[in-house]
C-alpha cells in the first residue's frame, strides 16, 4: 500500500528525519574540524597551506555527489524511494567508519590522505543519491496543503545535523586539550554518528513506500520545460548553497580572522544549527499559506542586505556575541527562504523523474558551489587580505539567485486554487 492512500505516522517521518539527519552530520563534521584533520594528514609549517589542502580535500567529496544523484536518484524512480535511501545510509555509515580509523599521515606517509581522499569520494557519492529519494517521499507523503512543511523538514534536519556537529565540537573542545582534539579528538566526533547507523538503519525499514504503479507507468523523459526548470532552480539552489557553505565557515572564520577561541567558534555553529531549525519548518509553513516565490524572495533579499552590515560588526566587535548575533540573524533568513525552494522544484517534476530530477539538480548545485565555497573564500580573504571576502562573496551568490527566483513559476496549491 503507498503512503498515499493514509497518513504516514510521526515515528515513520521520524525515520526518514532521523537518518537525513545522521547523514549530513557525517559529511559535515569533516568540515568543522578541518584545521585538526589538516593537522593530521596534511602537515605543514604554513597553518594556512595545510587548511587549504584540507579544504580542498573537504570539497573533493562533493565531486561524486552528481554522481551519485545521477545513479541512485533514477534508481528511486524504478526501484522505490525505501530501498536508495537504505543503500545511500548504508554506504555513508561505512565510509566515515573507515575515515575516523585512517591513520596519521606520520604512521603511514601519503597512503593517509589517499585514504581519506576514498572516503571522502564515497559520502559525496551516498549524501548525493539521498537527497532525491528521501526529499520525494516527503514531497509524496505529505496532504497538499503542508508539502511545504514536509519538504522543510529535509532542511531542518540538516540543521539539526549542523546543531549536533556543533554542540560535539563544543563539548570536545572544552573537554580535550588542543593537542587531543587534532591528534583523535575529532575520530570520537565521527565515531559517534557511526554508532547510531545501525539504530536509524532498522528505523527506515519500517518506512512504507510512496512510489505508485511502479509496473504500469510509462517514465517520461525531461522536456525542454523541465529543463529550463532544472537551470533556474540549479541558480537558486547556488545561491542558497553558497551562502549556506559560507555561514558553515564561520567557526574557522573566528579563529583565524577574529581571534576567537575554538569553544566560542563552534558556538557559532550550535547558534546557526538552533536557528535553521527552528526557522526551516516556519519558512515551509509561511511557503504554503502565502506561496514559494513570495518566501524565498523575500528571505533572500533581506539576508542579501544583512551580509554585509553582520560581517562589518563581527570584525569590529571580535566579540563572542557579535559572532553569535549576526549568525543568528543570517542562519534565520537563510532557514526561512530554502525550503521554498526545494518545494518547488519537487511540486515541478513528474513522479516517473522526480527522484531523479531532484538529486542531479540538488547534487549539481552542491558540488560545483557549495565543495568550492569555503576553499574560495578562504582563497579570497588570503589573496585579498581583507576579512569582509565572504560578504561580497555570499551578497553575490544571493544577488543571482533572487534574480533566478523571479523566473520561476509559482506551484504551491494555495496559489493555485485562487
Amino acid at each position: 500500500m503507498s503512503v498515499s492512500s493514509r497518513t504516514l505516522t510521526i515515528p515513520q517521518l521520524g525515520a526518514v528525519m532521523a537518518g537525513n539527519g545522521l547523514e549530513f552530520y557525517d559529511f559535515l563534521i569533516f568540515g568543522f574540524f578541518a584545521v585538526q584533520i589538516g593537522a593530521v594528514f596534511f602537515p605543514s609549517q604554513n597553518p594556512t597551506t595545510s587548511l587549504l589542502q584540507t579544504l580542498a580535500i573537504f570539497g573533493v567529496g562533493f565531486l561524486t555527489r552528481p554522481l551519485g544523484g545521477a545513479i541512485i536518484g533514477p534508481l528511486g524512480d524504478r526501484i522505490g524511494r525505501k530501498p536508495a535511501m537504505l543503500f545511500c545510509f548504508g554506504l555513508m555509515g561505512f565510509s566515515i567508519l573507515g575515515m575516523a580509523l585512517t591513520p596519521s599521515y606520520a604512521s603511514i606517509g601519503w597512503a593517509a590522505p589517499v585514504l581519506v581522499v576514498i572516503f571522502r569520494l564515497m559520502q559525496g557519492f551516498a549524501l548525493g543519491g539521498e537527497v532525491g529519494p528521501a526529499t520525494a517521499f516527503l514531497m509524496e507523503a505529505a496532504p497538499p496543503e503542508k508539502r511545504g512543511l514536509y519538504v522543510s523538514l529535509q532542511f531542518a534536519t540538516q540543521q539539526s545535523a549542523i546543531l549536533l556537529a556543533g554542540l560535539v565540537g563544543v563539548v570536545l573542545s572544552n573537554l580535550l586539550t588542543p593537542a587531543d582534539l587534532t591528534q583523535w579528538g575529532w575520530r570520537i566526533a565521527m565515531l559517534l554518528g557511526v554508532s547510531v547507523v545501525p539504530f536509524a538503519l532498522v528505523m527506515r525499514r519500517t518506512l512504507p513506500e510512496t512510489l505508485e504503479s511502479r509496473t504500469d507507468t510509462v517514465r517520461t523523459r525531461p522536456t525542454r520545460a523541465d529543463m529550463r526548470l532544472a537551470f533556474i532552480t540549479l541558480v537558486m539552489l547556488a545561491s542558497g548553497t553558497i551562502a549556506t557553505f559560507v555561514m558553515t565557515y564561520l567557526n574557522i572564520f573566528a579563529t583565524h580572522m577574529l581571534g576567537l577561541s575554538t569553544a566560542q567558534a563552534f558556538g557559532a555553529v550550535v547558534v546557526a544549527g538552533t536557528c535553521g531549525m527552528i526557522f526551516n519548518p516556519v519558512g515551509g509553513i509561511l511557503s504554503d499559506r502565502l506561496g514559494r516565490k513570495p518566501v524565498m524572495m523575500t528571505a533572500f533579499g533581506l539576508l542579501g542586505l544583512a551580509v554585509l552590515p553582520c560581517f562589518l560588526v563581527m570584525t569590529h566587535l571580535r566579540s563572542a556575541m557579535a559572532l553569535y548575533a549576526c549568525t543568528a540573524l543570517m542562519a534565520m533568513l537563510l532557514a526561512m527562504g530554502l525550503p521554498a525552494i526545494m518545494s518547488s522544484l519537487t511540486e515541478n517534476l513528474p513522479q516517473q523523474i522526480r527522484s531523479g530530477g531532484i538529486g542531479i539538480i540538488y547534487a549539481v548545485a552542491i558540488s560545483v558551489f557549495g565543495g568550492t565555497a569555503q576553499f574560495v573564500v578562504a582563497w579570497l580573504t588570503d589573496v585579498s587580505g581583507s576579512e569582509l571576502a565572504p560578504a561580497w562573496y555570499m551578497c553575490a551568490a544571493l544577488a543571482i539567485g533572487v534574480c533566478a527566483m523571479v523566473a520561476i513559476r509559482e506551484t504551491a496549491p494555495i496559489k493555485q486554487l485562487r
